[in-house]
């Protein structure tokens, strides 16, 4: 019996106007309970920061992924009411400053009503390639331009493709896991 192959079928993309609204039972999900999840997913603990015409601000922010390498690209997720959402649109420019164990009154202040000048005056920083204020001690820093943006729900998601690395000195890391901070710390070398 001879062998014949069989075309495999190609899915077809389904434009998102077309994608059906989510049935009643999908839609039940309550607020509350994807809060409760999320804080079962660990991430990064990060300082946001910008500098431009429309001046200096920061916030706190652990929605931060890499997208790609090729054009080093990552995303941020900013609250359109923030109170730093005005200067982060009009600057165009951001950094992430990922913190590192021993940091996280840094991430408390960043994180609440503080006045904007006081954020700042409890650390040191430099100005990186893009104006960004690049936090001194940071685990890693990533100095970016945002080259695109897109709206969901309450948020903006940012798209930054990265034009500068500053590595810190030791490898080490804060994570924000079930409501509570945790040091991420690499023991030394043999």
């Amino acid at each position: 019996m001879p062998c014949t192959t069989m075309p495999v079928p190609v899915p077809v993309p389904v434009p998102l106007s077309e994608v059906p609204a989510p049935s009643e039972r999908e839609a039940a999900l309550e607020r509350s309970d994807f809060r409760n999840a999320m804080s079962r997913l660990g991430a990064a603990v990060n300082i946001i920061t910008t500098d431009g015409p429309a001046g200096r601000a920061g916030f706190t922010a652990s929605a931060v992924c890499s997208v790609t390498d090729e054009p080093p690209t990552l995303l941020i997720c900013l609250n359109r009411t923030a109170s730093v959402y005005p200067a982060f649109r009009a600057n165009g420019v951001l950094c992430v400053n990922v913190l590192g164990a021993g940091q996280r009154a840094l991430s408390s202040v960043f994180g609440g009503k503080t006045p904007m000048d006081e954020r700042f005056a409890g650390s040191q920083w430099e100005r990186g390639a893009t104006g960004s204020p690049v936090l001194e001690g940071a685990s890693v820093s990533f100095d970016c331009r945002v080259t695109s943006s897109t709206s969901v729900g309450t948020h903006d998601v940012l798209f930054c493709e990265v034009v500068a690395v500053a590595m810190g000195e030791a490898a080490h890391g804060l994570i924000y896991f079930d409501r509570r901070y945790h040091d991420i710390v690499t023991p030394p070398a043999h």
